[in-house]
């Protein structure tokens, strides 16, 4: 699949490259992004350069991982300052993954919540997605706002739920479908009787 571009009032969503390498090596040196995300710790320059060289172009030309920089929609070509990273991840036809972060000087501005309505939005109705899960590790509270703000349904914590930098974590997990945005699914879905 060719890389899309998304956009919002206030955002562009682009894949990153070459040209990005030094903005994603400054952002990730955020004690916050390295204890909270899978980006490695120590975040080296040839750690930004594996991800946009060949990690990014790579889960776009598989149709595996979709990865959006967030950048702010200044009317320069490209976008202005990087605001934050997102990425969809394809699990299985009908099932994708969010991850997100924020750069530490754009937080709480409400940058990756608008980036992640947008991609979820974007998968939903170009890829064929119908539900989009959010995994963070149990104290991430920044990020479960993004996931609650975004209208993410937070479905429980499962234990040992994820794997960070060779630790198994209890991860909280949250969902959203196409139906939470006002979209049809590609499918049939018949949820659960209430209780």
């Amino acid at each position: 699949m060719d890389p899309v571009t998304l956009t919002t009032d206030r955002l562009l969503l682009r894949t990153v490259g070459p040209a990005d390498t030094e903005a994603v090596y400054r952002a990730a040196q955020d004690p916050g992004i390295q204890r909270w995300t899978v980006v490695p710790s120590p975040y080296r320059h040839e750690d930004a350069r594996r991800f946009t060289e060949e990690l990014v172009p790579d889960g776009w030309s598989r149709g595996s991982m979709f990865t959006f920089g967030v950048f702010l929609a200044d009317g320069r070509p490209g976008g202005g300052d990087l605001a934050g990273m997102l990425g969809l991840t394809r699990h299985s036809p009908g099932m994708a993954e969010v991850g997100f972060w924020a750069a530490g000087d754009h937080r709480g501005r409400g940058y990756v919540t608008e980036a992640t309505l947008a991609a979820c939005r974007w998968i939903f109705t170009e890829v064929g997605v119908d539900r989009v899960e959010w995994r963070a590790e149990v104290g991430n509270h920044p990020s479960r706002a993004v996931a609650e703000r975004a209208g993410f349904t937070i479905e429980g914590t499962l234990r040992c739920g994820l794997e960070n930098k060779g630790v198994r974590r209890d991860c909280w997990v949250g969902s959203l479908l196409p139906r939470d945005l006002g979209l049809p699914s590609t499918a049939p879905y018949l949820p659960a009787p209430r209780a």
